[in-house]
């Protein structure tokens, strides 16, 4: 596996791969990586000729008082990860590299619409930050296909628009969330949460189980499922940020009219916010 931290390399690798006639697949990371991560590494290879990943923590989508300089970062860990999942290349940009004019003085792209709900309105700012960084690594990598988790749904939701608005070749694929034995999502930040927390995080998925088979057996009654898992989940010791049905492609709040929906949801367990998803079909 070719390990380059320029954009030059990058390029340089990227274009010998294509005068062979090799078709390349794309996997951006924030690295510390996990199972859910290595199947999109998969997901990649069975497409495509060649596999990039990127493992950049990218400060433009992080708060104020969000966790930036306690993301956990184990890049040896990772390469080996990688290794063993047949990655062809891995990038790993610094914060200069990415944004040498520093992150005030960025171009910066942005989806309207998608991007202001839920998780944009809980953390102003963060859609403009992972859409900007992955325009930047879409433009370096030049993929033809690009694999996302669904884990992070309206950030997939999110991507698709902007690669479509700004008419971008790469093909964007969702892969179905990985999960923990107990349905827990696998996530970077599950690595934040004790042991005890880990096994009460399981709830969540859980609880979303129930409300997808209460939508699919006819109850249209969003909201009242939506307050019960709530209860559910702050009688456990979680704390809501959202928990909410909405319209797949609209991410407005589901009508009885609407077919197809996600059970969207983020939760704090103690300091750290879970974020899963369910998709309903009605």
């Amino acid at each position: 596996m070719k390990v380059v931290d320029s954009i030059s390399a990058l390029r340089t690798t990227v274009n010998a791969w294509r005068l062979n006639g090799e078709t390349v697949g794309f996997v951006p990371t924030m690295g510390n990586l996990h199972d859910g991560h290595l199947k999109l590494v998969k997901k990649a290879k069975a497409h495509n000729d060649r596999v990039v990943v990127s493992i950049f923590v990218n400060p433009m989508q992080f708060g104020a008082n969000e966790d930036l300089d306690a993301y956990p970062r184990t890049i040896e860990e990772d390469k080996a990860k990688l290794i063993s999942v047949g990655a062809d290349a891995v990038f790993l940009p610094s914060v200069a590299e990415m944004y040498p004019a520093g992150l005030d003085a960025q171009t910066f792209v942005e989806v309207p619409g998608i991007s202001d709900s839920h998780c944009g309105a809980s953390r102003p700012g963060h859609f403009r930050g992972v859409a900007t960084v992955v325009t930047k690594l879409f433009n370096m990598v030049q993929p033809d296909d690009a694999f996302f988790g669904e884990k992070d749904f309206q950030q997939l939701q999110v991507i698709r628009a902007l690669a479509h608005d700004l008419s971008m070749a790469v093909r964007i694929h969702g892969v179905p969330t990985e999960r923990e034995a107990s349905g827990l999502a696998m996530s970077s930040r599950n690595g934040y949460l004790t042991e005890a927390e880990k096994a009460t995080a399981s709830a969540i998925y859980e609880e979303m189980q129930r409300v997808k088979s209460s939508i699919e057996k006819g109850n249209v009654n969003f909201t009242a499922l939506e307050e019960t898992m709530i209860a559910n989940l702050e009688a456990k010791g979680f704390k809501n940020d959202y928990c909410q049905v909405v319209n797949a492609s609209t991410f407005q709040a589901a009508r009885e009219i609407d077919k197809e929906l996600v059970l969207l949801v983020a939760m704090f367990m103690g300091k750290t916010r879970l974020i899963d998803n369910l998709q309903i079909t009605r």
